[in-house]
């Protein structure tokens, strides 16, 4: 393969991955427990933190400490959600371009 065919087959490849990176932006995945909700996006960014008036009975009751525990869990679950969600829509993506091979043209 010449340098014009290298070339032409990286910006193939850099723009595979741009609509890659483009459709994990779109995902979004909520986690709720103890009446907090946390939304993250497919980037690991945190899109959302809902929390409903029983969230706060810990603190109302003297124990702050349980609700920053049970508001890290919440934060936790929703990155581990996203993380996962993300990986598998990842293979897919791949799977459907024919997986890295498409990617190189084999």
């Amino acid at each position: 393969m010449g340098l014009f065919g290298q070339i032409g087959e990286a910006m193939k490849m850099r723009s595979e991955m741009k609509r890659i990176q483009n459709e994990i932006q779109k995902i979004s995945v909520t986690y709720e427990n103890g009446g907090i909700s946390v939304t993250v996006k497919g980037d690991m960014s945190i899109a959302s933190i809902v929390m409903k008036p029983e969230a706060y009975d810990e603190v109302k009751a003297g124990k702050p400490a349980r609700f920053e525990t049970m508001l890290l869990n919440v934060v936790n679950g929703a990155l581990k959600k996203a993380r996962e969600t993300t990986q598998q829509e990842m293979q897919k993506l791949m799977q459907a371009n024919g997986g890295m091979n498409g990617l190189f043209g084999k």
